[in-house]
């Protein structure tokens, strides 16, 4: 890769063998089985472009030399989404920050910026906020988080990164003989939402915005499960309360593993993680009091505990980063508790696994009711046994993303996502954009259909 260092004119290059490897890293290690399948693939060299033209003169030499291109934000993803398995270019975004505009309800930015900082300047600008961010906002960069991510904080009101209105348009970087700029807008956006930079290099976002609200942090312990689990049911639903976050992490997690947030908890209570417009705390304390043995043990407008994080630094995947710090033998899960039958698969599941699956669950608006995602932790012994853990679930009909492929397919929905696939056809004709993610790039054949596109609508609307 001497040579091809020296090919890019003066757009930024880092060769340093150490920087390198740690470019071509992401948080993959919260899985056992995807730090034995990624530990030692690494990029050839980092390209850190300035500005869209940067991008397409990368794209167009890779091309012209039939060099792989992994795009990479901050890296903060879990699922080797920035893991380059071919070697190649990494190809860093965070120098595309600039934000082109801003107005009521609406946001135009570079995919570099990160996540805190572009709710910052919305907040500051234009009075809005953004509609969902995931638990690393003050590191991941809002490329990054549209092309690996699904959903996050603000999901409770606002749905899925793919639900309509969520991200308005696109502008993507063709990797051809000679490179496109694409506008993708509407529905077409989605031939790149959550496309892991397999399909076209994201060079800008327009994204909707909320009006900002003054956010409070609450923990809530319960000391009934099923207590906590329809508490923060209660709280989601309700569409007279604005909510951001709600999470329930049950016991002993909470008091094992969120240090200073858990002062005021006892080991066997459950803990529900809730972000509340400061204008209806009046409403939540009533329905919290209404819950025997509830209490609010920390709120972040009262409370100067010192050493306390975010609240949303808690919930999310974050949970799991935190469990780690403690017991490096703990993963995790990804299961979509929706349809009728939510709540009863949530109490059955935290009734047969106990301890060995600690439930942790983030509330999610599915457009007409809300439901589930099981963040759950494991308590990791064998590949085998996890397997067994995730046929559970899938085979009672809350299917499990699996946090433990670094595939789309694998991932994801378990089936090939034909307009991404075609979109890659003709944006990356070599396939040449982060290569070995795409399962029905590498194979037309794959028939791996465990759970249908529609599923999470239609769980949701059953």
């Amino acid at each position: 890769m001497d040579d091809l260092s020296h090919a890019f004119g003066d757009i930024p290059v880092i060769t340093d063998r150490t920087t390198v490897r740690r470019r071509s890293r992401d948080y993959f290690w919260y899985s056992p089985i995807l730090k034995d399948e990624l530990e030692g693939r690494f990029g050839d060299i980092v390209l850190v472009p300035r500005d869209e033209a940067d991008v397409v003169a990368v794209l167009r030499t890779c091309h012209a030399r039939g060099v792989p291109v992994t795009v990479r934000g901050a890296g903060t993803g879990n699922y080797g989404q920035a893991v380059p398995l071919r070697g190649g270019v990494i190809l860093e975004m965070k120098g595309l920050d600039r934000i082109e505009w801003m107005r009521p309800g609406r946001v135009r930015t570079g995919p570099g910026i990160t996540i805190g900082a572009l709710e910052a300047a919305c907040r500051e600008g234009v009075g809005g906020q953004l509609r969902m961010f995931p638990s690393t906002m003050r590191l991941a960069t809002i490329g990054g988080y549209i092309a690996g991510g699904s959903s996050g904080i603000g999901s409770v009101s606002w749905g899925l990164l793919r639900d309509p209105g969520n991200l308005v348009a696109a502008r993507v970087v063709t990797m051809e003989a000679e490179p496109q700029v694409i506008e993708l807008r509407g529905r077409d956006v989605q031939q790149v939402n959550h496309a892991y930079g397999t399909n076209g290099v994201i060079t800008a976002l327009e994204l909707p915005l909320a009006p900002a609200v003054d956010w409070v942090d609450l923990l809530v312990a319960v000391p009934g499960f099923m207590d906590a689990v329809h508490l923060g049911r209660t709280l989601a639903e309700q569409p007279g309360i604005q909510k951001r976050l709600v999470s329930l992490v049950a016991s002993p997690a909470p008091k094992d593993y969120f240090e200073a947030l858990a002062a005021g908890i006892d080991r066997h209570d459950h803990a529900l993680l809730v972000m509340i417009a400061r204008e209806d705390i009046e409403t939540v304390e009533g329905l919290v009091g209404a819950v025997a043995g509830a209490r609010i043990s920390y709120r972040s407008d009262r409370d100067q505990r010192t050493g306390v994080d975010p609240i949303f630094e808690y919930a999310w995947n974050h949970t799991t980063l935190r469990a780690l710090k403690y017991d490096r033998s703990v993963t995790y899960l990804q299961v979509l508790f929706a349809g009728p039958d939510r709540w009863k698969g949530v109490e059955e599941s935290f009734s047969v696994f106990g301890d060995e699956v600690p439930m942790h669950l983030e509330y999610i608006n599915f457009g007409d009711q809300i439901g589930c995602f099981g963040l759950q932790l494991v308590r990791y012994t064998t590949e085998a046994r996890l397997r067994e853990i995730m046929d559970w679930f899938d085979t009672r009909g809350f299917p499990v993303f699996d946090p433990h492929a670094y595939t789309l397919e694998g991932g994801g929905m378990k089936q090939v996502d034909p307009v991404q696939l075609a979109f890659k056809h003709r944006a990356d004709p070599k396939g040449l954009l982060n290569p070995g993610k795409m399962i029905g790039w590498d194979d037309p054949d794959y028939d791996g259909v465990r759970v249908p596109v529609s599923y999470m609508y239609a769980a949701a609307s059953g």
